[in-house]
């Protein structure tokens, strides 16, 4: 059923309800004259409205026939209402008339929209007008209509809004459907007033086409008609102005708001609605823009709601247009799930898709034009990694019909004009991050004369290929490119797990700059297709928004050699007066020869970076098939030695730290340059060997080849805690947080500095700046609770543990620590956990040291040095903070406990 059909059977519906039941019958048949199908349409939705009372209510500015007869013969054209010339009528409908006035006191046209006479006695119509004007003035955004006033003249209510030229989407669409590029600026646009509405607690529940209006004179959207709108929140003490609507749904259940074609199921059933309610409604006007049909499509209105309300699903969009993109299929595949669970939970999640979107195109539209065949392909990055200036000042759009004929992709060409020249222009991953590692630099060299541009974030890379599972090269580069210049000891750069919060999010260059304290900031994006592959670049100026370079790379994912040393020749060559030779060797340097190795690499380290323990075990099976492919590859022994050396991997110490030893010395044998197998190595020394000047050693000489790096930093601080150098672990810390400022295992770090100096109040404060950046970071959950009960406050203490063990596997012991705690205090506490962990000791070597620490804590001496010495044959990780422990306070005088402490090589 056509949309204008549509209109015309809801329009006679809601004028039959007006009528008492026993009149409707002789109303239809003389309203429907001889058109059997709209009397036999109208009928069947009353037949639906008897059947569930009251199934649909009457939509804003749609109905209300009787109203707009009852006031025709009463024109205020002409007249001056308020500071308000009346001009002409703009439109009626069920909520209102809209005229055309001018405000003489701001020399303005405005709309004015008045509540009918007919129904300003009628309480429900009321609070809906009312409703609509504070739902739409509570929101400020440009894509959503302005409310100036609201008032009431000669007993009529009326609202006062900014004048809309232009043409509702509805209109727009009776010319037939729309080009790709129009349909997404459209969509973008009302999914940002949507994302403005939902952040304040608004859903609209009637988003149509007729409610989305197009300014003639700029294509700006505007969002109209918040009359159905419902505040999905409100703080407990507001008076809720819903209630009557709400006591209305409890009271007679089924109950619809809004247009019934863009109904959601849930809301077509009368449920309670949220904002995915409008992402449902917004998915089915995305349809129609693209497809110019609706989704569910029926001969009658009555099988139009079934469709909606049935499992069926919509056709695929590719079927009304040949060439519609996959991931739009996938965006508006998406929105219209059925199970609003699976749907987009949130309107923000879908307008970063649609941006995604969109950039992509306008990405594969440019390169589109910079591969004309004229060009050389060779030609497209210059010797100094610029795009040539036409290339570069070229905007993109793309603006083809959804029904043009398929064309060659702009990355195919490239491969075939590579193949047909011969011209072997190799692609490398590791050339691409050397060669940029050195134009950034150059860059800050070559920098403003009045400020040095000595601090850079670079931000993850966006993957703009189709293909998800390519996701670990954009990952990789951006991390290879950090690591690269945090080598750098004259540049700060943003650490990996600063920058990766930023993932996936609108970025805006000069705020994140300025939020990171970083003077530039670098994005990218990456594209591949097969075995083709497109990276364009930008670095911009972080205290004008200027760019400072960007470039285009064209390349291919095989021949890693050919190019790798004459692009690295020529980069340092750049930066010769700049940097030490050191400096230069470290920035020309690749790893290894094989392109497949250095892939395998990159995944394992996507994997590392997820921090979980299957995805350490993938990490480990990525490392070692890079082996497989180079056994002297120093990274990929690095990233053995970074798994097997962590507290949490799920082996033996007695197993993991001899496996995380051998992979740093290995790597450090193939390249004593890398931080962190010295790192790794540094942390086997410590938690292993018993080995104090060792572990140090290799920590110091991490900090000398990675001075940036927020990791070494953090271990380093971890390693002088544990000698009780309070005050330089706090300040390794503070450094670790400046070079890493979002990371929650950073911060979290910096309170650990300060719970084992005993400063709790301080550790409590930055456990709690790290929950502001991560509020599932478990591990500062636990130390809270550590932290209060240090503090002897035992009920805080257990407000934290409880939400630690939520977030574990520990909900079940804590209930019962917490029970024991009420009937037989602290004491019966402290019995309960060590009850529990002694029944984990024989599987688990970590229980052991646990052991200790509790029985101590209960005064237990004997066995306390009982279980410690278990620990000693086990060694357990975290047995190296037997100096520092605060349990373990009344037994350090004894001669038994010094001995522990010589053998663990930790001052007395």
């Amino acid at each position: 059923m056509k949309p204008e059909r549509w209109k015309e059977v809801e329009e006679l519906y809601h004028a039959a309800l007006e009528r008492p039941a026993e009149s409707r019958a002789d109303f239809l048949s003389a309203a429907c004259g001889d058109d059997e199908d709209l009397h036999r349409e109208v009928e069947s939705l009353l037949a639906l409205q008897s059947k569930a009372e009251n199934f649909i209510e009457k939509p804003a500015l749609e109905v209300a026939a009787k109203a707009v007869a009852e006031d025709s013969d009463t024109s205020v054209i002409g007249k001056q209402i308020g500071n308000y010339q009346i001009l002409s009528l703009l439109g009626q409908g069920g909520m209102g008339e809209v005229y055309l006035a001018e405000d003489a006191k701001l020399g303005r046209k405005v709309a004015l929209k008045f509540l009918p006479s007919y129904s300003a006695a009628n309480r429900d119509r009321l609070r809906r007008f009312e409703q609509e004007a504070r739902s739409a003035s509570a929101l400020n955004h440009p894509n959503i209509l302005t409310i100036h006033e609201i008032g009431e003249t000669d007993g009529r209510r009326f609202i006062a809004t900014e004048f809309i030229d232009g043409e509702t989407l509805r209109q727009r669409l009776t010319n037939g459907r729309l080009k790709l590029n129009e349909a997404l600026n459209i969509a973008i646009q009302t999914a940002d007033a949507l994302c403005a509405a939902h952040e304040a607690g608004i859903v609209h529940r009637d988003i149509k086409p007729e409610n989305i209006m197009l300014r003639r004179r700029d294509g700006i959207v505007k969002v109209l008609d918040f009359g159905l709108a419902k505040l999905s929140r409100q703080p407990a003490a507001v008076i809720d102005i819903e209630a009557p609507t709400k006591a209305l749904l409890k009271t007679e259940p089924g109950v619809v708001m809004g247009t019934v074609i863009y109904m959601s199921p849930e809301q077509a059933r009368g449920l309670e609605v949220d904002q995915r309610t409008d992402i449902w409604s917004f998915g089915v006007v995305l349809y129609e823009m693209v497809a110019g049909c609706l989704p569910f499509e029926a001969a009658t209105a009555g099988e139009g709601l079934a469709a909606i309300l049935s499992e069926k699903e919509p056709p695929p969009l590719a079927r009304f247009a040949r060439e519609v993109p996959a991931e739009l299929e996938r965006i508006v595949e998406k929105a219209l799930r059925k199970d609003r669970e699976e749907r987009y939970q949130a309107s923000k999640e879908m307008l970063l898709d649609l941006k995604s979107l969109k950039r992509r195109l306008e990405f594969e539209a440019d390169l589109e034009r910079s591969a004309a065949p004229q060009t050389d392909a060779a030609a497209v990055v210059n010797s100094g990694g610029q795009m040539p200036m036409a290339a570069a000042q070229q905007s993109a759009t793309h603006s083809g019909d959804l029904t043009r004929a398929p064309t060659t992709s702009s990355a195919e060409y490239l491969v075939n004009e590579i193949k047909q020249r011969k011209r072997g222009l190799a692609v490398v991953l590791g050339v691409f991050v050397l060669s940029f590692a050195g134009l950034t630099y150059f860059y800050f060299a070559r920098g403003s004369k009045t400020t040095a541009i000595d601090s850079l974030a670079v931000l993850p890379f966006v993957n703009v290929s189709a293909d998800p599972n390519t996701e670990y090269l954009s990952d990789g580069i951006t991390e290879s490119i950090i690591s690269n210049l945090s080598q750098l000891p004259q540049l700060k750069v943003m650490a990996r797990s600063t920058v990766f919060r930023f993932k996936g999010k609108e970025i805006d260059p000069q705020k994140i700059g300025r939020d990171l304290n970083v003077r530039a900031v670098l994005s990218g994006r990456l594209l591949q297709q097969g075995d083709s592959l497109v990276i364009r670049t930008e670095l911009v100026n972080v205290a004008d928004g200027t760019q400072l370079w960007g470039a285009e790379y064209n390349r291919k994912l095989s021949d890693v050699l050919e190019v790798q040393r004459d692009i690295s020749r020529d980069i340092s060559a750049k930066l010769r007066l700049r940097l030490t030779g050191e400096d230069e060797k470290r920035l020309t340097k690749h790893y290894t020869e094989n392109t497949e190795a250095y892939q395998l690499y990159l995944k394992g380290r996507f994997y590392w970076n997820k921090r979980t323990i299957d995805a350490y075990k993938k990490a480990i099976e990525f490392f070692n098939q890079a082996l497989e492919k180079d056994p002297n590859y120093a990274l990929a022994y690095s990233g053995l030695a970074d798994c097997y050396s962590l507290g949490d991997y799920p082996l033996a110490p007695k197993e993991k730290y001899p496996l995380a030893r051998q992979s740093a010395l290995k790597a450090i044998e193939l390249d004593d340059t890398l931080a962190e197998p010295h790192t790794a190595l540094g942390r086997v020394k410590q938690e292993y060997d018993w080995d104090r000047d060792g572990a140090e050693r290799e920590f110091k000489r991490a900090i000398e080849l990675s001075p940036n790096s927020s990791l070494v930093h953090f271990r380093y601080a971890g390693f002088l805690t544990l000698l009780g150098k309070h005050d330089e672990a706090i300040a390794e810390s503070k450094e670790a947080v400046a070079l890493d400022p979002l990371s929650p295992l950073i911060n979290w770090g910096l309170a650990y500095s300060y719970y084992w100096a005993r400063r709790y109040d301080e550790a409590i404060e930055q456990d709690q700046k790290t929950l502001e950046i991560d509020a599932s970071f478990v591990r500062s959950y636990q130390q809270l609770g550590a932290s209060y009960e240090r503090k002897g406050i035992y009920d805080k203490a257990f407000e934290y543990y409880l939400k630690w063990a939520a977030l574990t596997d520990h909900a079940e012991e804590m209930m019962a620590q917490k029970e024991a705690y009420a009937t037989t205090g602290v004491k019966g506490y402290y019995l309960k956990q060590l009850d529990q962990v002694i029944a984990r000791t024989k599987q688990d070597p970590q229980s052991i040291l646990e052991a200790a620490v509790l029985s101590a804590q209960l005064g237990q001496k004997e066995q306390a040095f009982e279980w410690l010495q278990k620990a000693m044959e086990e060694r357990p990780f975290g047995l190296m903070f037997l100096k520092v422990e605060p349990a373990f306070d009344n037994m350090r005088s004894d001669p038994r406990f010094q001995d522990l402490l010589r053998r663990l090589d930790l001052p007395a």
